[in-house]
């Protein structure tokens, strides 16, 4: 992970620590958010990767899909 993909992936990490315990394990999506989210810093670093879990979180709502939903390859 680049060091700018590792910055933005500070918040997704704290909230992993502190928040998502208090939460629950309801998530809509396989991978969870912050599951996705890391992976895709890790694959495509902070601009896409970052780009690509903000996109998934907003896809995540009462009206939204759910189910199997995995980042995507690198050059797609």
């Amino acid at each position: 992970m680049s060091p700018l993909a590792y910055l933005v992936s500070l918040p997704v990490r704290a909230y992993r620590l502190v928040f998502s315990p208090w939460v629950g394990h309801a998530c809509r999506y396989q991978p969870t958010c912050s599951a996705y989210a890391m992976e895709a810093l890790e694959k495509h670093g902070a601009l896409k990767g970052g780009w690509l879990a903000a996109r998934r979180i907003a896809r995540c709502h009462p009206w939204g899909g759910s189910g199997i939903d995995n980042v995507p390859e690198r050059g797609d």
